[in-house]
C-alpha cells in the first residue's frame, strides 16, 4: 500500500501528461495507495457546519489545492472538477504560474525559491538587501530556454527594469547592483552593436534612481569565436572576448563596497620594486597630472587593488558538478551559466559577513553558493524547476539544507 501524499497526487497528474476529471483522479489514487472502493466510500464530518463527505476525497481535494497554490497544477477553464498539470514552457521545462512562490530548498543562510522574482522580492520587506548581483538573460536574436522574450530593446530594458523594481526599493543606503551582460547583441540584420547596454543604463539611472559606479570587463579569452555572421563570416567584426559587467548603487557616497576585502597579490616586478625601498627617480607624467617621487611604492601592503578589469575563464567546477548531476538525474542541462568566481569577487568587494544577497535570475545558484560559502545571508528566485532541482545539490551537506518534496517528485518522474 502506497501512502496518499501531495507528491502522489502530483506524479498522477505527471504520468497523465493531460487534463483529469475528479473521478479519473479518485481512482487512480485509490488504485496506487492500495485502497478499496468501500474505503473510497467511508466518510466524516468536516468544517463547522459538519458536511459530511469522503474523507479520501476529501484529503485528495486538499492536495490538490496545494498543487494548485504550488503552480504544479491548475484547472482546466470552463470545465469543472477537471484539472491539469501546470504549464511547460515549450523546452518542455516547467514553470510557476504567475503569482506562484514555492520554497525549493534552503539552508541555515538561504532560500531558493521557484517562482517569479518580482513576487518574491516585491513581498520582502523587512530584509534590507546588500547586494543583487545577477547574470540575467541576455539579449539574443534567439532565446535561450530561459530566454527574457524581449522582442527589442526597449522591450528587453523595460524587463530587466521591471524585475529590479522590487529589489532596487529593498536596498539598503549604498547598496550595489551588479549585472553581468552581453555584449554580442547586434542590430537586426547589421554588424553595428547594439545600443540595449547604454539604454539599461540610463533606465535603471532615470526610473530606479540608481548610481552608475563602473563599468567593469570580463576577459575571458577562451570564448568562442564570434559574433558568427560578422566575424566569422563576413569577416567585418573582430572577435569577442569581453562581457560588461555593470554596477550601480542607491548611493554613491556611502556605498559599502571596500576593496581592501578583494586585493590581489602583488606582481613579482611590483614587489621587487617595494623591497628595493620604491622609486628612485623624481619626475612626472601627463602635464604633470601624475608625480612620481623618490621613495613612491616603498609601503609593504597586504596586496594590489584590483583592477575593473577581470581576466579569468569561464570553467568552473559548480558548473561541471551541475552538468554532471543533470546527466546522472536525466535532468536537462543549463545552456549558459556564469562562473562562481565572478559572484564571489563581487560579494566580498561588496558585502560583509551576514549581509543579505539576492540573485532573481538564480539559473545553477551560482550567487547563492558563492554567498553561502563566504557566510552572507541570500534568497535565490528562478523560474524552471528543473534548474532548482539540479543545484540543490550543491547545497547538501552545508547547515541547516531542507529539501522540498515537489523537487524529489521532479527528478523521480524524469527518471521513469
Amino acid at each position: 500500500m502506497t501512502t496518499l501524499t501531495a507528491e502522489l497526487i502530483a506524479q498522477i497528474y505527471e504520468d497523465a501528461e493531460g487534463e483529469l476529471s475528479n473521478a479519473e483522479i479518485y481512482e487512480k489514487a485509490r488504485k496506487l495507495a492500495g485502497l478499496s472502493a468501500e474505503d473510497m466510500q467511508l466518510q466524516r464530518e468536516f468544517g463547522v457546519k459538519k458536511v459530511k463527505t469522503s474523507e479520501i476525497k476529501h484529503k485528495i481535494r486538499w492536495f490538490q489545492q496545494t498543487l494548485k497554490h504550488a503552480g504544479i497544477i491548475e484547472k482546466v477553464s470552463g470545465v469543472r472538477g477537471v484539472w491539469q498539470l501546470a504549464r511547460l514552457t515549450d523546452k518542455g521545462l516547467r514553470e510557476p504560474r504567475a503569482n506562484v512562490c514555492v520554497v525549493g530548498f534552503s539552508t541555515e543562510l538561504g532560500v531558493g525559491i521557484f517562482g517569479d522574482a518580482r513576487q518574491v522580492f516585491g513581498s520582502v520587506r523587512d530584509e534590507p538587501i546588500t547586494l543583487c548581483f545577477s547574470s540575467p538573460p541576455y539579449l539574443l536574436r534567439n532565446a535561450r530556454a530561459y530566454g527574457a522574450g524581449a522582442e527589442s530593446e526597449a522591450a528587453y530594458v523595460e524587463f530587466i527594469v521591471r524585475t529590479l523594481e522590487p529589489i532596487v526599493k529593498n536596498l539598503v543606503r549604498g547598496g550595489s547592483i551588479v549585472l553581468n551582460l552581453t555584449q554580442d547583441a547586434f542590430v537586426p540584420g547589421r554588424p553595428s552593436r547594439s545600443l540595449y547596454l547604454e539604454r539599461l543604463i540610463l533606465a535603471l539611472a532615470d526610473d530606479l534612481g540608481l548610481e552608475l559606479m563602473d563599468r567593469l570587463v570580463w576577459v575571458n579569452r577562451a570564448k568562442a569565436p564570434g559574433p558568427t555572421q560578422w566575424a566569422c563570416k563576413k569577416r567585418v567584426q573582430l572577435g569577442v572576448s569581453y562581457e560588461p559587467v555593470i554596477w550601480l548603487t542607491s548611493d554613491a557616497m556611502h556605498v559599502r563596497s571596500d576593496n581592501r576585502r578583494v586585493l590581489v597579490p602583488h606582481t613579482e616586478a611590483h614587489q621587487k620594486l617595494i623591497d628595493a625601498g620604491g622609486e628612485l627617480r623624481t619626475t612626472s607624467y601627463g602635464d604633470g597630472a601624475h608625480r612620481l617621487k623618490a621613495g613612491s611604492f616603498s609601503a609593504q601592503t597586504e596586496g594590489a587593488i584590483a583592477k575593473n578589469t577581470l581576466i579569468r575563464g569561464n570553467l568552473c567546477p559548480d558548473t561541471l558538478f551541475c552538468h554532471k548531476v543533470a546527466s546522472e538525474l536525466g535532468l536537462p542541462r543549463h545552456g549558459a551559466t556564469s562562473p562562481t568566481w565572478l559572484a564571489s569577487f563581487f560579494i566580498e568587494f561588496l558585502t560583509k559577513p551576514g549581509e543579505l544577497v539576492v540573485d532573481h535570475f538564480s539559473g545553477y545558484f551560482k550567487t547563492a553558493i558563492a554567498a553561502e560559502r563566504l557566510g552572507r545571508r541570500w534568497i535565490g528566485t528562478d523560474k524552471v524547476l528543473e534548474w532548482i532541482a539540479v543545484a540543490s545539490h550543491m547545497f547538501r551537506g552545508h547547515p541547516g539544507f531542507e529539501q522540498t518534496p515537489l523537487i524529489d517528485s521532479l527528478i523521480d518522474s524524469y527518471q521513469k
